[in-house]
């Protein structure tokens, strides 16, 4: 995945360098990919597809539609192909954590989710130091893309005896829930994160060469993203047990925040250097971390949920190129973009620090996905809560980093005003969620 899912960044300088793509057919390159992982985090709420097949037929396509980009040379050909490649990729991610995260908690091993999402900056790290060979070889992107592909499915090959051991048997149709608010929370939360990380993540090597064009230097970008990533979800894998899988998602949000905006407030190399370090380190423990907090509210059944998360995800990948080529400039071609992405990271940070774990309520009513559908006030329930969010959110803010980095024995100075402040927090958010609150107590426990 992380192959077909990123090699189309560290490619974007060559290909730029030889004339064949501007920044805006860059960006309906990146937003095809996306749109096609929307499509593919959307399937299986539509229809049912076993996990191995799944898991399967996701690694094909990745193979395929990488190793064809060598052979179309139209801007249309390669919008198909990157659409085709992002369902795949979809694919992978969702049925590989659902499977791998529910084994792995059955025998108990849970904190080894780390090396599983490793994989992706993995992926990352190793198509970015054969990109930079292949510049520094003054090899052509054609060429590169048929080296990437080659290796997708050499990958493939060697990992595709795994896979009989994944379950063949048709799953279990998911319990009936309904979407509650924290439910929402997160999926709207998890979007955020999607059109957030997508810009750094797409243009940083982009970013690079326009300030040092030696492919010597701005190559080395996109290695360092990967290797963040890998070092971080290994990291993460244990600290989310000590600090719960909440409180790392909301840290992560704050790191990326500051590394989103440092290039566009600092046009110089060594923001571009931090940007990579900070975004590439908390990107892929997000995913593993927000994935681990459905599997908190949803239970065994997560899939549906994290299919959910997913396509708000991709939403907000769609959107976000297609917004750093349009908003304002601001002095530099992606400051607009970033910055509005940095605010997005931060709002998400202060909306999860309101939010608790709550499990889904059940449901005897059924819509199309399998779901019950949300009553449209839950969603005005919720875009209510975000003037009060904002109002709390230094107060809180200021108590999470306490508790998190100065220890127990300094979050019990502040304990009392911190009850003081969630309570006058809870009256509120009754008076706004009366509805839901209603409605709860006529569903019973």
């Amino acid at each position: 995945m992380g192959i077909g899912r990123f090699a189309f960044t560290p490619v974007l300088p060559m290909m730029r360098h030889e004339g064949a793509l501007s920044i805006t057919g860059a960006a309906w390159l990146a937003s095809a990919n996306y749109a096609g992982y929307l499509v593919g985090a959307l399937l299986p709420l539509l229809i049912s597809i076993p996990i191995y097949r799944g898991i399967r037929w996701g690694l094909v396509i990745i193979c395929l539609g990488t190793i064809a980009m060598g052979f179309v040379q139209t801007l249309s050909g390669w919008i198909v192909l990157r659409a085709v490649t992002g369902i795949g990729s979809a694919w992978v991610l969702i049925f590989v954590s659902a499977w791998c995260l529910d084994h792995l908690n059955q025998v108990g091993r849970l904190a080894l989710s780390g090396a599983v999402f490793a994989g992706v900056g993995a992926g990352i790290l190793v198509t970015g130091l054969l990109c930079l060979a292949f510049m520094k070889a003054k090899m052509t992107s054609t060429q590169a893309w048929a080296g990437l592909g080659s290796l997708a499915i050499l990958s493939t090959a060697f990992i595709w005896p795994v896979t009989r051991a994944i379950p063949k048997s048709e799953p279990k149709l998911p319990s009936v829930r309904t979407w509650n608010l924290e439910a929402t929370r997160l999926i709207l939360c998890y979007g955020a994160f999607g059109f957030s990380y997508i810009i750094p993540a797409t243009f940083l090597p982009a970013m690079a060469q326009r300030i040092v064009s030696d492919p010597g230097v701005f190559g080395w970008m996109w290695p360092a993203f990967g290797a963040a990533a890998i070092v971080s979800t290994l990291v993460a894998g244990g600290t989310s047990k000590r600090m719960g899988n909440r409180q790392l998602w909301i840290a992560c949000q704050l790191l990326m925040a500051v590394g989103v905006a440092l290039p566009a407030l600092w046009h110089h190399l060594c923001s571009i250097v931090v940007a990579a370090l900070l975004v590439g380190s908390t990107f892929m423990a997000t995913s593993m971390v927000a994935i681990q907090e459905a599997r908190q509210i949803a239970g065994r059944d997560a899939t549906p949920l994290i299919s959910a998360m997913t396509t708000c995800f991709a939403i907000g990948q769609v959107i976000g190129p297609l917004l750093a080529s349009r908003l304002p400039h601001l002095g530099d071609e992606f400051a607009g973009s970033l910055l509005l992405a940095s605010f997005l990271l931060l709002l998400s940070a202060c909306t999860l620090i309101r939010g608790g774990p709550a499990s889904l309520a059940k449901s005897p009513r059924k819509n199309t996905f399998g779901y019950r559908r949300r009553r449209s006030g839950s969603v005005l329930s919720l875009l209510q809560c975000i003037p009060t969010v904002l109002t709390e959110a230094k107060v809180f803010v200021s108590a999470f980093l306490v508790r998190t980095f100065l220890g127990r024995e300094w979050s019990a100075k502040i304990h009392v005003d911190a009850s003081l402040v969630d309570a006058n927090a809870s009256l509120r958010s009754v008076k706004v969620l009366e509805p839901e609150v209603l409605s709860a107590i006529e569903r019973g426990p």
